[in-house]
């Protein structure tokens, strides 16, 4: 085909690239350029079907020279709505959005799971397993509250436990999941602390400090994770300790408990501790007692079970554990460790084994594999 016969072609490419949605300059352009194309190719080999070859080639070019003039224009709307350069403020938005999340229409429960998803950036999975729940039921959950408050103005800031339930969450997952979101919460937690001055926030930012101040110390430098007994005090970070205390005391001075100081005043045991031997479990016991009290929460009577194993043995433990449901989370985990502090080795494997299938997480799967297998090595004759 002869350069004469390739143009008469052109007319009939580009009405095809018209109909398929291009602008007859547009359409122009990318054929010129596929012409160009043939002319360097072709010599070597024509294609059977010149025009449809064409077509394809133009249409090709059509769509590269769209993309990259949506880009420009993307780029040009960026720097157009990029503030000027000034002094950074030293707060942000991010706590208001926190409040105004928490819409007064929605459930505490709908609201927390709402704010996690749309500003803590979570997944619908990680919030699930903080609730508990099955993830289909928390994705339903969560488009429940976004179709509830649709059209609605969010003017109206919703309450301050539901925000501060939404940080503790935010908090756990970054201490242990796989989000680095602790130091956010702790920044924001501050942030409430200092605009409200509410005993129960200065209790949560007080169990943040104190967990956030072991963390150097919860992994291995191979990343395996060390549980709390077996942690090098001497990386805790006695900062962080002793501020969290000083909160604690000032919160807890008011005599309006809640469940966060209850919380802080666990970990505050925990951390005064020079040893995990020295630790004063019957007290902590009894601030499980008032955390029961003030919450009914089954993990917390899991986490109970465990106090009383340490305080009163583990008979004593497995006798507390068994008025927890079997369904909580890391069940199978406190079975298995208190049955080995009974000297019931058999059972104790058999629920590591059982706990690691359900872990929630590699490193902790990991833990409880290798605490199987060191457990069965007692077993062997």
């Amino acid at each position: 085909m002869n350069d004469s016969q390739l143009r008469e072609l052109v007319p009939a490419v580009i009405g095809v690239l018209v109909r398929r949605g291009a602008d007859f300059a547009s359409a122009e352009d990318a054929v010129q350029e596929a012409l160009v194309r043939a002319l360097e190719t072709w010599p070597d080999g024509p294609p059977r079907d010149p025009k449809g070859w064409l077509v394809t080639v133009a249409w090709h070019k059509f769509l590269d020279a769209a993309r990259s003039e949506a880009s420009r224009r993307g780029r040009e709307q960026v720097v157009e709505v990029e503030p000027p350069a000034g002094p950074v403020p030293a707060t942000d938005d991010t706590l208001r959005l926190y409040f105004l999340c928490a819409h007064p229409s929605l459930s505490p429960a709908s609201a927390v799971a709402l704010t996690l998803r749309a500003v803590g950036g979570l997944t619908t999975r990680q919030i699930a397993a903080a609730y508990l729940v099955p993830e289909a039921t928390m994705a339903q959950r969560i488009s429940r509250a976004k179709r509830r408050i649709a059209g609605q103005a969010l003017d109206r800031p919703g309450d301050l436990g539901t925000v501060l339930r939404v940080l503790y969450l935010v908090f756990n997952e970054g201490y242990g999941g796989d989000i680095d979101l602790a130091g956010e919460a702790i920044r924001l937690a501050r942030q409430v602390v200092a605009s409200t001055g509410e005993p129960e926030a200065a209790g949560l930012l007080a169990l943040m400090l104190l967990h956030h101040a072991r963390r150097a110390s919860r992994t291995g430098p191979d990343g395996r994770l060390v549980p709390l007994a077996r942690q090098d005090r001497a990386r805790w970070d006695t900062g962080l300790i002793s501020e969290g205390v000083t909160i604690l005391q000032g919160a807890l001075a008011r005599d309006r408990l809640g469940e966060y100081q209850a919380q802080a005043a666990i970990a505050a045991l925990h951390a005064d501790a020079p040893s995990a031997a020295e630790t004063d479990w019957v007290q902590i016991v009894e601030w499980y007692d008032e955390l029961l009290r003030l919450t009914d929460s089954p993990v917390v009577r899991l986490n109970r079970a465990v106090a009383v194993g340490e305080a009163d043995g583990p008979r004593a433990g497995l006798a507390a554990l068994a008025e927890v449901d079997p369904g909580v989370s890391r069940y199978a985990a406190v079975a298995a460790y208190l049955h080995e502090r009974a000297g019931e080795s058999e059972q104790a494997a058999q629920r590591y084994a059982e706990a690691a299938r359900v872990a929630g997480s590699a490193a902790e799967r990991d833990h409880l594999t290798r605490e199987a297998a060191r457990v069965r090595q007692w077993l062997r004759p």
